[in-house]
Parts: structure tokens; C-alpha cells; sequence
């Protein structure tokens, strides 16, 4: 089981003197095995709610329970993707996605065997010993899911991970990562201000309004998968979401 419950959820900072509220009252589930797209505007708190769901921040108000433990830290079972890859530049392919299994503890023998899995996996096989100045964005991005995943992890978190990827690659990692999630069933959050990649990815994508972030909508997509971007389904409910955006102020 690996469920988030978040509730009652604010978040409130000063800068340059000036109290922000980036977060307020919000509220919702992501259940065992669920692909679950945090979708609103750019700057309206969908990265804070993610970070404080990380550990890596302090909510103001409300709490956010991991099967039905109050998150207060960070922890290994909560895999984070970021939009800027973080690998190690001087770490080849494979012992980047060794890295959390040496963390572990984990035996040298079974750490190659697990980063071959995935290495595999992602389809780059033969860049084992590439270091990530040798890769292109759309490899280093595999590379950065890839451990991500090896590590284990109860959830997996990504922050806007495509954004910043050519139309091309996104979608071709998009399509990557549909199907890896087909195959692995990982409960995952997706930060992404893109309808179009909410609608492609998610089971159901919770509608965040301008800042302070409250949950405007959540919307479920029954499109069969594996999906096609352009079939009726996923255009009608591509319509409706973008209808319900051009209202938010």
C-alpha cells in the first residue's frame, strides 16, 4: 500500500518583507498504484505542495500523511524527479542509478544487477559508462527516472520533469514513461502546468487555482491506455480542462 492523504494543507512565507500565501486549505488523496497530475498555472504552488509532500518544506497548517504516517522528513520512500536531471557529472550512467542502493547498503553485485534492469528498462543499454556530459537531455532525463526507480520508493514525485525537453523528446518521454508505469503500477504525483501532458499521463488531475493554490477541480481520465493523444476521448476532456484554465485569474 502506498497512499498520500493530504489535509488541510497551507503553506505561507515572507519575502522581502512581503507575506506570500502560496498554498491554502488544500485537500486530496492519491491512492495505492495511481497516476494522479497536479495541473495549474505557472508560480501557483503545485512545486510547494509537491516539496512539502517531499519533506523538504514545512506546511504552515494541515499535514500530509504517507499510509497513514505524518510525513515530517524527507525519506527514501519518496523517489524525487526533477526537472533539471541532478546527476552526478562525474558518476558514469550505471553508478548514478547505483547511487541510492549504495545508500542502502545495498551488495555491489545485486546494485548491478538492479541498474542493468533498468538501464534496460529505459533503453540505454550501451551508454553504461557514458557520464552525463555525453547525453543528450532526453537520456539524462531516462537516467534520472531510472534511479529514481531502482531506489524502490513507496511514491514517486516528479516536478515538471519534460519541461525543459524539445516538443519531440517530451513526448517520446512522456510515451516512455506510460508505459513504464504500466509495467511497474508506481503510485506517482506529476507536477506539470502542460493539459496536454496531464491528460496523456494521469488516471485523475487535480485543477490548482492561481496562488494561493486550492483545489479548483479534479477531474478523472478514463481514456484507454495505452493512450492516443488525438482520440476522442482525450480530446473532450482536454477541451473541458482547458474551458475551466481560461477562467482562472
Amino acid at each position: 500500500m502506498s497512499q498520500i492523504s493530504v489535509q488541510g494543507l497551507s503553506k505561507s512565507f515572507v519575502k522581502n518583507s512581503e507575506l506570500i500565501n502560496a498554498v491554502e486549505n488544500v485537500n486530496f488523496e492519491v491512492e495505492d498504484g495511481e497516476f494522479v497530475c497536479l495541473l495549474g498555472p505557472s508560480g501557483c504552488g503545485k512545486t510547494t505542495i509537491l516539496r512539502i509532500i517531499a519533506g523538504l518544506e514545512k506546511p504552515t497548517t494541515g499535514k500530509v500523511l504517507l499510509d497513514k504516517k505524518e510525513i515530517n522528513k524527507a525519506g527514501a520512500d519518496r523517489g524525487l524527479v526533477f526537472q533539471d536531471f541532478a546527476l552526478f557529472p562525474w558518476r558514469t550512467v550505471s553508478k548514478n542509478i547505483e547511487f541510492p542502493l549504495e545508500l542502502k547498503k545495498i551488495p555491489k553485485k545485486d546494485r548491478e544487477e538492479i541498474s542493468k534492469k533498468y538501464i534496460d528498462l529505459f533503453g540505454l543499454e550501451g551508454f553504461e559508462n557514458a557520464y552525463p556530459s555525453e547525453l543528450s537531455g532526453g537520456m539524462k532525463q531516462r537516467v534520472a527516472l531510472a534511479r529514481a526507480l531502482a531506489a524502490k520508493p513507496k511514491i514517486l514525485l516528479m516536478d515538471e520533469p519534460f519541461g525543459s525537453l524539445d516538443a519531440q523528446t517530451r513526448n517520446n518521454m512522456q510515451k516512455e514513461l506510460q508505459n513504464i508505469w504500466i509495467k511497474e503500477k508506481k503510485t506517482v504525483l506529476f507536477v506539470t502546468h502542460s493539459v496536454d501532458e496531464a491528460v496523456y499521463l494521469a488516471d485523475r488531475i487535480i485543477l490548482l487555482s492561481a496562488r494561493p493554490a486550492k483545489v479548483r477541480k479534479i477531474y478523472e481520465v478514463t481514456c484507454t491506455r495505452p493512450r492516443i493523444r488525438t482520440s476522442p476521448e482525450c480530446s473532450a476532456i482536454r477541451a473541458t480542462i482547458l474551458s475551466e484554465m481560461e477562467s482562472i485569474k
